[in-house]
């Protein structure tokens, strides 16, 4: 322990993993520069029967990291799900100036703890920001990649980091529901985050929405509700957040890239921009790089759940736009 303690305020190698609200800990794992560049995801997925870590004490954790001296600019990227986050936070990380932090477990545990009205979680949350800040010695900026569903602490954290700036993904309605309905075990990703997000847009619009009857409407539902977080998210805090089509990025990556690295103030020269737009990240499938992918992969893949379930999506498409005859805010956003 004292060794850990030791490195901790300083070594990005110390991930903080998870933070248990209930026993007041985080659990630390190690890893290199490569490793986070690999993973896909900050997780439970993360783990394997080899890994190895070790439970501090938030008090322990807090005094160690009270005055933090190796911080980098941290940045987020909120996301709706499905739209390209992993994908635009993997083409960051060929500019080789970029640590990485895709989906952390901790902050999504965060997320659930604030919706429980648990105490004391902002000194918490600004510890793990401290912790996330740290960098390695090419490290110019940190970008976290947030759990879709994380957003909604957006305003948390962007409060606490005045410095910081966001990128805020998301695609049209029409887009979002015919990659859902097509997606593998999309039925189970909605329903699991469905509970949440329809008493979050029941707060978003000050009224009950209808309920979802069918997985058509509870796509559309999740859509709406990431996509009205991320409308306030833009009126809370105007030009820190930069709004993104993903398929407007797939039609011109390399001006889109630009405009990202810009948002997020991380040089790189035009040459640098071609050269990641152009690289074989962008033939991979960036969840799970082992897979090839492209973007004419996807857009064939779109076209056929076009087809395939087009009365799903017209049925989608009607249960938003009621809503929108409903609320001027949804309709704007329609």
């Amino acid at each position: 322990m004292a060794d850990l303690l030791a490195e901790l305020g300083t070594n990005p190698e110390l991930y903080p993993f998870a933070f248990d609200p209930g026993r007041d800990a985080m659990f630390f794992i190690r890893m290199g520069a490569q490793d986070y560049r690999r993973a896909s995801f900050l997780d439970e997925r993360l783990l394997t029967p080899t890994t190895r870590g070790q439970w501090v004490p938030f008090a322990d954790v807090a005094r160690v990291v009270a005055a933090p001296s190796a911080s980098r600019p941290l940045h987020f990227i909120f996301h709706s799900g499905h739209v390209g986050s992993t994908l635009l936070s993997r083409m960051l990380d060929e500019t080789g100036r970029v640590l990485s932090l895709r989906e952390p477990l901790a902050l999504r545990t965060m997320a659930e703890a604030y919706d429980a009205g648990r105490p004391g979680l902002d000194e918490r949350l600004e510890i793990l920001l401290r912790l996330w800040e740290r960098g390695f010695g090419d490290t110019e900026a940190v970008i976290l990649k947030a759990t879709s569903t994380v957003e909604r602490l957006g305003s948390k954290l962007l409060a606490l980091r005045g410095t910081s700036k966001a990128v805020t993904l998301n695609v049209t309605a029409e887009s979002y529901l015919a990659t859902m309905l097509a997606a593998e075990n999309s039925a189970v990703d909605l329903n699991t985050h469905g509970p949440e997000r329809f008493h979050r847009l029941g707060k978003l619009l000050d009224a009950a929405p209808p309920r979802p009857a069918n997985l058509g409407e509870l796509a559309a539902m999740s859509w709406l509700t990431e996509r009205l977080t991320q409308d306030d998210l833009f009126r809370s805090f105007g030009d820190r957040i930069l709004p993104l089509d993903f398929d407007a990025l797939l039609q011109d990556i390399t001006t889109v890239l630009a405009k990202v690295l810009a948002h997020l103030k991380i040089l790189a020269t035009p040459d640098e921009v071609a050269r990641i737009a152009s690289g074989p990240v962008l033939a991979r499938y960036s969840k799970a790089p082992e897979h090839s992918y492209s973007a004419k992969l996807r857009a064939d893949r779109l076209a056929e759940a076009r087809r395939l379930y087009s009365a799903e999506i017209r049925e989608a498409l009607t249960w938003l736009e009621k809503l929108g005859q409903q609320h001027p805010r949804v309709a704007a956003i329609l």
